[in-house]
């Protein structure tokens, strides 16, 4: 090999060096511009007016304490989910409403927390307020427990809406996390007010891509979704 082509040869190579070390530059920047793997965001930096009220940060929760994974009150998503709920907060803002968000992403090491909750059964500590009317035996037949979450995909979120002048959260029936049948979309256990309450968030959410959990009122999932098929479990912080 003549001294020509080892010094193309050399060139080549250090361009190619060169450049991994860029691409590795740049992710490593993506990821740490914002504390997270590329490709999610902190839902407030797209939506400085949500308000967050992360319900698995506290121990106001069906399990009664601060779930595994939750290390900050914080409220991530998908880019591509934050952006579509983005649109969401602008069109319901120019009816007076801001988004009230209590989950968006979730570890699987919170799902693993949640599972071995639900096999506890003598642990009904918050009974009462989640979930009276269901034996806890039947949490996982029932679709209230799941071994894997949309959420951990990533672009699931649970949210409701709230008056921008009051504080005060539009009334739905029931609250965030209750296991029963007044939760579902399809209940006749509310109120005509409370169902055309609904009817607002769900339209609004459709309208932007989202499509409703038929049991939960406030979980939706971006029909689209980036990453159909992968848990992440990094922690929320």
């Amino acid at each position: 090999m003549n001294q020509r082509i080892k010094k193309i040869l050399s060139i080549i190579a250090v361009a190619l060096l060169l450049l991994l070390t860029v691409n590795a530059v740049a992710t490593i920047a993506t990821e740490e511009s914002n504390g997270l793997p590329e490709g999610f965001v902190y839902i407030d930096e797209l939506i400085p007016d949500a308000l967050l009220e992360v319900k698995y940060y506290s121990d106001d929760n069906f399990l009664g304490t601060r779930v595994d994974g939750y290390l900050a009150p914080k409220v991530i998503l998908s880019v591509e989910a934050a952006k579509a709920l983005a649109e969401v907060a602008d069109e319901v803002r120019g009816k007076g409403l801001l988004l009230k968000l209590f989950d968006g992403y979730r570890p699987q090491d919170a799902v693993n927390h949640f599972i071995r909750w639900a096999e506890d059964v003598k642990d009904e500590k918050m009974k009462a307020k989640y979930y009276p009317e269901i034996n806890k035996k039947d949490v996982f037949i029932l679709g209230y427990i799941a071994k894997r979450s949309g959420h951990s995909r990533g672009s699931t979120i649970d949210l409701t809406l709230v008056d921008a002048e009051t504080g005060e959260e539009l009334d739905m029936g029931i609250y965030f996390d209750f296991f029963g049948d007044i939760s579902h979309h399809d209940t006749d256990l509310i109120t005509e007010e409370q169902a055309s309450n609904r009817n607002i968030l769900r339209d609004v959410m459709r309208k932007y891509g989202f499509i409703e959990y038929s049991e939960e009122w406030w979980h939706y999932t971006l029909d689209n979704e980036p990453y159909p098929n992968t848990y992440f479990n990094f922690p929320v912080q």
